[in-house]
């Protein structure tokens, strides 16, 4: 196993039988617990029995659990867990809403989802029928030696309800202990932890639930931009002023790429040879998508909608045009690895870290960068 080929035809066959495997432990499991065979081991319940007799998490219990469950009711789900279009944790979302009347119809629609994907479509289908809206601000106490991010949750009435709209957990290191949430009050670390992500909880097909950790800094201009626009949004909630802002940065954004409703007239050519006229920009933009083209060994391209630049298909330091057939889109490890096929490692190391050495370049260089002896260089 040499190649990238080779071991990716070796990782495709270990991946096949770890969801074989997986596949018939759950039907094994279906079985066991059809019978409720761990009724004598002495066990109250499957779940107990995964976790205390076959040492599981309780995460990795309930989600096994659950897909037995499944498995009892429906054992189409076998087949689509075997081959890998159905993982665990889509399958505890689907059994939220999987029924005879429906299987073949909803079935399809989970399959290779992400735990958060299959949520949504849950959502969708069984939604809530009132969900409750409002803004939730909720001071969390930290440790001055050791501050750190935390997640607050509801209480009083509130708890379990899932909420819409945006949930803020700000931190205040100084505030009395008195304030706080019993959650919070854990003794002090001398590491500080990584901050939690931001959870999103789908509710209906629309609505969602955010729950974010941010600062009092972030407070004082969320209040600030409340004050700015309080003649055109004199109602408005913390929702519509974030959309406000994210509008705004979109438009900027879009602005960059050139994908303006009406767009200028195009100036005089530019002496500056990286220049790359707007109305290219603009196209490529529109073809491509925003997503990176880079061409994948099996098929199709990378996609990916992150850090992505534009490209001179022909590396314009050695004469590349920038015109729409000759520019491309490329996420900047692919733009990187680009020219490195061009240039070498030994001249873009000057510049960018070698994505091959699992590092994240730093965005500089790029092919623009030529070596003085670029035509040495260039590919036949």
């Amino acid at each position: 196993m040499n190649t990238a080929h080779d071991f990716t035809l070796r990782l495709q066959e270990l991946l096949g039988r770890e969801r074989v495997a997986q596949a018939d432990f759950l039907v094994a499991l279906a079985a066991f617990d059809r019978r409720r065979l761990w009724l004598d081991l002495g066990y109250g319940s499957l779940f107990d029995f995964l976790r205390r007799e076959l040492g599981l998490s309780m995460a990795s219990a309930f989600f096994r659990m659950r897909a037995a469950g499944l498995i009892q009711r429906f054992p189409e789900v076998v087949e689509p867990l075997r081959d890998g279009r159905l993982c665990l944790t889509s399958v505890a979302e689907l059994a939220k809403v999987l029924t005879e009347d429906n299987k073949g119809e909803v079935l399809p629609r989970f399959f290779l989802l992400s735990k958060r994907e299959a949520k949504a479509v849950s959502a969708a289908l069984r939604p809530d029928e009132a969900p409750p809206r409002r803004d939730v601000v909720t001071t969390v106490r930290v440790p001055v030696e050791a501050p750190r991010l935390e997640l607050a949750a509801p209480e009083g009435p509130a708890a379990g309800r899932v909420e819409t709209g945006l949930s803020l957990a700000v931190v205040r290191p100084d505030e009395p202990a008195s304030r706080c949430s019993p959650r919070t009050s854990a003794p002090p670390s001398s590491t500080p932890p990584v901050p939690p992500p931001v959870t999103i909880e789908p509710l209906t097909a629309e609505l969602n639930r955010v729950h974010v950790t941010v600062s009092r800094r972030f407070l004082q201009k969320l209040e600030a931009a409340q004050a700015a626009l309080s003649h055109s949004h004199p109602d408005a909630g913390m929702e519509e002023i974030l959309e406000a802002g994210l509008d705004l940065l979109l438009a900027r954004d879009a602005k960059r790429k050139g994908l303006v409703k009406k767009p200028r007239p195009e100036p005089r050519p530019s002496s500056d040879p990286g220049y790359v006229p707007a109305h290219v920009r603009r196209a490529v933009w529109e073809r491509d998508g925003g997503k990176c083209q880079w061409p994948l060994a099996s098929g199709g391209v990378c996609g990916s909608t992150r850090r992505v630049e534009l490209d001179h298909v022909d590396p314009r330091a050695l004469g590349g045009q920038a015109t729409v057939e000759r520019c491309r889109l490329l996420c900047d490890v692919h733009n990187d690895f680009a020219a490195r096929e061009v240039y070498g490692d030994e001249w873009m190391d000057q510049f960018t870290r070698d994505p091959r050495a699992g590092r994240r370049g730093d965005g500089r260089g790029r092919r623009a960068a030529a070596p003085p002896d670029a035509a040495a260089v260039a590919p036949a």
